[in-house]
């Protein structure tokens, strides 16, 4: 311990540029997936607020929302066999303000259930992220394909759809709107995998949120650079202390010779490894939580602090790795030969 510190203090300008890369590689992995969250909830936080339960669309649809269509034999078969089960649909959609203003949404109606707001005809609860846009309580709004107005009676938070504010409507204006009589999906809160029924595909919340091609295509792309920036970690740490082992031949010969373990070595290397790694993670992690405190309202960024320490527990075995595998070749030094090659 005290000869890796040592080491780290007198060869200060190599272990700053390792700490350094380091420090941004992690700061960049937590500023993408902060973004990868924030996305992730942008477009999908109407179905990720829900509890864990199953979803059901008909089998036709090809896992395709948009074509899903609910028969009403089926509707009442699960609703009337599930507690709390309820039928509802979402489409996107626009709704136009006092000023003619057009404002994209995400219409929602479903039957009457405590995990969907519930609205009379006329009526619609609007995402809290409108109201930055102008619209207010008691406000009438208007759609070119519906034959009347909405008062807004109330407003929600974080309900979005396909980054998309949501708008709960009544299910008979929904169907005025649309042309459509059936509901797209059931959803039982709760809900056993095991129940299925004739016609009906089943989805657990998080196959339901890959049947969004908009979700998984956006998700995946950005956890691929996630876990790029990881590996890239890995490497950093295995190249940098390859070098250095190779520059310390001879004086591991040396420490071998007057006693010095090999697992003495690999000590050494992991103490060196986890002072520079913890160092850049509390920066690089302070830095992140900042930023997730003060970044615009209009920026769809959540970095929990759960995620954090995920992360950096993966960047501590990643190094740890990336260290180990450098040292490898430690285990083969033979104390004379590498005295005589440390000294040419």
């Amino acid at each position: 311990m005290k000869l890796a510190l040592k080491e780290i203090k007198k060869s200060k300008a190599k272990f700053i540029i390792l700490g350094s890369i380091v420090f941004l590689v992690s700061l960049l992995t937590f500023m993408i997936s902060g973004l990868a969250n924030g996305l992730s909830q942008d477009n999908s936080a109407l179905i990720k607020d829900l509890p864990k339960g199953q979803f059901y669309m008909n089998e036709d649809a090809d896992q395709t929302l948009n074509m899903s269509r609910i028969t009403e034999e089926s509707q009442q078969q699960v609703l009337d066999e599930q507690e709390d089960a309820a039928a509802f649909s979402i489409q996107m959609g626009f709704v136009n303000d006092a000023a003619d203003k057009q404002h994209g949404v995400a219409f929602v109606t479903s039957t009457e259930s405590p995990h969907f707001e519930n609205v009379k005809a006329g009526e619609v609860v609007l995402d809290k992220s409108l109201q930055d846009k102008g619209i207010q309580l008691g406000d009438v709004l208007t759609n070119n394909q519906f034959s009347s107005e909405f008062k807004v009676i109330g407003f929600v938070d974080l309900k979005k759809f396909s980054h998309s504010p949501v708008a709960y409507i009544n299910m008979e204006n929904f169907k005025e709107i649309y042309r459509v009589n059936e509901m797209q999906l059931l959803y039982v809160p709760n809900g056993d995998d095991s129940v299925q029924y004739a016609g009906l595909e089943g989805f657990s919340n998080k196959e339901f949120l890959n049947t969004i091609s908009s979700y998984k295509a956006e998700q995946l792309s950005l956890n691929m650079i996630v876990w790029f920036l990881v590996v890239i970690s890995g490497m950093l740490f295995a190249i940098f202390f390859y070098m250095m082992n190779v520059q310390k031949i001879g004086l591991y010969g040396i420490l071998k010779a007057i006693g010095l373990k090999t697992s003495n070595l690999f000590v050494l290397i992991w103490t060196q490894m986890f002072v520079i790694t913890a160092i850049a993670l509390l920066m690089s992690v302070a830095l992140s939580q900042v930023f997730n405190t003060f970044a615009p309202s209009g920026m769809p960024f959540t970095l929990t602090f759960a995620t954090t320490l995920q992360l950096s527990g993966v960047f501590l075995v990643i190094g740890f790795i990336g260290s180990t595998l450098s040292g490898v070749q430690i285990k083969n030094i033979e104390p004379l030969q590498a005295i005589q090659q440390g000294e040419a």
